[in-house]
């Protein structure tokens, strides 16, 4: 399905740009994710935790073993570039990106499961810090429109 979606989204978008006349129509509400779902998820780790900071912030292997880790248990929900997908947001928005280390690592710890987030605290503690690094490795990059160009009538 989320295949489908992204279909439709790519193909509006072309055939739009072939005819040069366009309105913008939101996409569906599966397709866009709202900044304030990461920001209340992110505010509701506790201070003590916030605060704490990546012990592997200073290892260079940590965000290459992050990816492998994310790839192997976070690219259905995330998108393979973390960029979000039908599941999650993404990970590269700047509510996410300006996230302190701890806060990360608690959403990782605890799960967001009224949203599908799985709770990930049997993943050795380790093993989430180099998902935190990696996360924090990606940078900020745009989150897609929200709107997709459709041709004018």
């Amino acid at each position: 399905m989320r295949t489908h979606f992204a279909a439709l989204g790519a193909s509006a978008v072309l055939l739009a740009a072939l005819i040069g006349r366009t309105q913008d129509v939101p996409l569906p509400a599966k397709l866009t994710k709202t900044k304030s779902f990461a920001v209340n998820e992110i505010d509701k780790a506790p201070e003590k935790l916030r605060t704490r900071s990546n012990p592997l912030a200073n290892d260079p292997e940590s965000p290459t073993a992050g990816r492998i880790l994310f790839e192997r248990h976070c690219t259905e929900c995330h998108g393979n570039a973390a960029e979000g997908g039908l599941h999650g947001p993404n990970l590269r928005a700047s509510e996410v990106q300006n996230a302190p280390p701890g806060a990360i690592f608690w959403i990782l710890t605890n799960g967001i499961v009224r949203h599908g987030m799985p709770v990930w605290s049997k993943l050795p503690e380790p093993q989430r810090w180099q998902l935190v690094s990696y996360i924090k490795s990606l940078g900020v990059k745009p989150a897609a429109s929200e709107t997709v160009s459709l041709p004018k009538p």
